[in-house]
């Protein structure tokens, strides 16, 4: 695709009101990964289901996507040119209520990928027991070669090729990876036209000004902190001193590494595109997001004499600390590098962050993983929140929705907790028998239509 004429991305023309999800690379990372991630999602069910000995017509109905949408956009450049973009929206299941799951724009996306992410929300929802289904989108594009309009042109056009997909009772997208408020805007803007009618619960993550729900910047990482507390708490220890790693340091990673300072823990290292930084007498995770805002990133940090850069990203991941945050993308540790993870607590802020050999090693070790459709299961549960605010017209303060946020966590955590020790496995498989269980059971009630 040629680079458009604009001197500005649209990095730099939206961040200041709406910050890009962005997705943490961490260079050396790329293709290690020994299975898909979809293969590591069908791994991670067929575990469960075997704990539940689910009968092979329960399992029919709820593990493969039921809609696979594949789409060319083709989109009017500055320059007058036309380029054609791939897009996806996978609907897994809906069940329990109508699709929800983010949309993410990255020259790297996959249908796999996009099946995968899917699939974990179908379980995330049910998980956290709110009433809605699974669906994620993806469009292949590199964003930052964009302008402002190019990126409004193609966000519309997406929203609208698909819009007999999406609806309040149907399928609800959200930010992801490289997608922001301002294109959650555009999508609601786009079906309210095309519905001529004023809809703001068609999307969740949109502004304030149009819908959005306070707390949502944050939600993702608040609920991994109150996990990560109710983990501390279940194993008899206390957060205050605990020494903390965060890979990945865009908007799950940042805030995580703030709000586990404020909560008393000492953050040694901190990584994205840019590489891994490290110092192990503590990070100011407030200065670091700061200096990350102002210069687009973690590039230089070292410089500022706050840490160090390690020679080797991936080494964050090997540290010598009580709680690790893979915050970054899928497949992070794996089979070849999860003997050498020393962190005794494990929050994935990632979507599947870990593949199905790097869960048995660490759970051999001792290590305590919360699982992602756990551990970063905040966001969901605050658009859930914004979904209910937009179809009432009532909306709450910040402080209403962050209890409510913590009240689903806790509960969400308890059940899996519990599930682990009646079955003694995993907590990731607790997990998935947990919500595996609640979607077998609305399926079998819904039943089939003929």
């Amino acid at each position: 695709m040629p680079k458009t004429t604009k001197k500005e991305s649209i990095a730099s023309k939206l961040a200041k009101k709406s910050p890009m999800k962005t997705a943490a690379v961490i260079p050396g990372t790329e293709g290690h990964q020994p299975v898909s991630a979809f293969e590591n999602a069908m791994i991670q069910f067929d575990e469960a289901a075997k704990v539940l000995k689910l009968s092979s017509s329960q399992i029919a109905v709820i593990k493969q996507p039921r809609r696979i949408t594949e789409v060319q956009l083709p989109v009017r450049m500055d320059d007058g040119s036309i380029e054609t973009f791939t897009a996806y929206r996978v609907q897994h299941n809906i069940a329990r209520g109508p699709a929800k799951g983010g949309v993410r724009f990255h020259q790297n996306v996959s249908l796999d990928e996009v099946k995968a992410l899917a699939f974990w929300m179908t379980y995330k929802c049910a998980v956290a027991d709110i009433p809605m289904g699974g669906g994620k989108g993806g469009v292949i594009v590199d964003p930052s070669r964009l302008s402002v309009s190019e990126l409004e042109r193609l966000s519309r056009r997406y929203f609208a090729e698909l819009v007999d997909l999406f609806g309040p009772d149907r399928d609800v997208p959200a930010p992801d990876v490289n997608t922001t408020s301002q294109i959650m805007a555009w999508f609601m803007d786009t079906y309210s036209m095309h519905h001529r009618n004023h809809v703001p619960g068609v999307v969740t993550g949109k502004p304030l000004e149009l819908g959005g729900s306070a707390g949502r910047v944050m939600a993702t990482s608040r609920g991994l902190l109150f996990a990560t507390r109710r983990a501390v708490a279940r194993k008899s220890e206390k957060l205050p001193g605990m020494t903390v790693a965060v890979q990945g340091f865009g908007n799950v990673g940042s805030y995580s590494a703030t709000l586990l300072q404020d909560d008393g823990c000492k953050v040694v290292a901190i990584s994205d595109v840019n590489g891994a930084f490290h110092n192990p007498n503590g990070i100011d995770a407030h200065k670091a997001l700061a200096y990350s805002t102002k210069n687009r990133g973690l590039k230089g940090f070292d410089l500022t004499g706050m840490a160090k850069k390690m020679k080797n990203a991936l080494d964050i991941l090997e540290l010598d600390v009580d709680i690790l945050c893979p915050c970054a993308l899928e497949l992070q540790i794996t089979g070849k590098n999860a003997q050498k993870v020393k962190a005794r607590y494990i929050c994935e802020g990632a979507n599947g962050p870990l593949d199905h050999t790097a869960d048995k090693i660490l759970d051999k070790k001792g290590s305590f993983i919360i699982p992602d459709i756990l551990c970063n299961s905040g966001g969901v549960i605050v658009s859930y929140l914004e979904w209910v605010q937009n179809n009432m017209g009532y909306y709450w303060t910040e402080e209403r929705v962050n209890s409510d946020l913590e009240r689903f966590m806790n509960k969400a955590f308890d059940a899996v907790y519990d599930t682990m020790k009646v079955h003694k496995c995993s907590m990731r498989v607790a997990a998935f028998a947990v919500s595996i269980q609640r979607v077998s059971q609305a399926s079998e009630l819904r039943g089939l239509y003929a």
